[in-house]
């Protein structure tokens, strides 16, 4: 009986560890803004490398809010080689700044209101197409993979696909 008493203490000592580990990674998630947040996240290297070219990190660290559909690494790497890299010269940043632009929706958008949508205006002037296709809610033709990660100034919404604005 002894042996079971002190299990149970030692796993609600655990159980409270645990607890207290997940209520400061929360926080400290939504103390820091949409930038901070991404850059932590370890999967948004290129779309960080793409602001700070565009001159777009002082914006999205701004009192916002901002919803942003953010590719990962794995989506950049979907477009055509050599595509990233051209957009990052500094004769570009008109080119990259619409497209990251257009991955940004004003207002903190979280995933309940994204599936009740069917178009929203993007910062950069654009509409985005919003549908649901089993279940999973999709932004023109690019897939939410993680929905309702909170920054202290708006909500990030990863995506499997970088979108590119309507051509003019």
């Amino acid at each position: 009986m002894k042996r079971v008493t002190s299990f149970a203490s030692a796993a609600a000592v655990v159980l409270a560890l645990v607890g207290m580990l997940i209520g400061l990674t929360f926080a400290r998630a939504t103390n820091q803004d949409i930038v901070e947040t991404a850059v932590g996240a370890g999967q948004f290297k290129t779309l960080a490398a793409a602001l700070k070219a565009a001159d777009l990190v002082g914006t999205l660290k701004g009192d916002g809010p901002f919803t942003v559909f953010a590719p990962t690494d794995a989506a950049f790497a979907k477009l055509p080689a050599g595509t990233v890299e051209n957009l990052l010269k500094p004769e570009n940043k008109a080119k990259l700044t619409a497209i990251l632009t257009y991955h940004v929706v004003p207002g903190a958008v979280k995933a309940e209101q994204v599936t009740k949508l069917d178009k929203a205006k993007t910062v950069n002037g654009a509409m985005v197409k919003v549908s649901t296709d089993h279940g999973k809610v999709m932004i023109n033709d690019a897939t939410v993979v993680k929905p309702d990660i909170a920054a202290s100034n708006g909500v990030i919404h990863v995506i499997n696909k970088v979108i590119l604005p309507p051509q003019s």
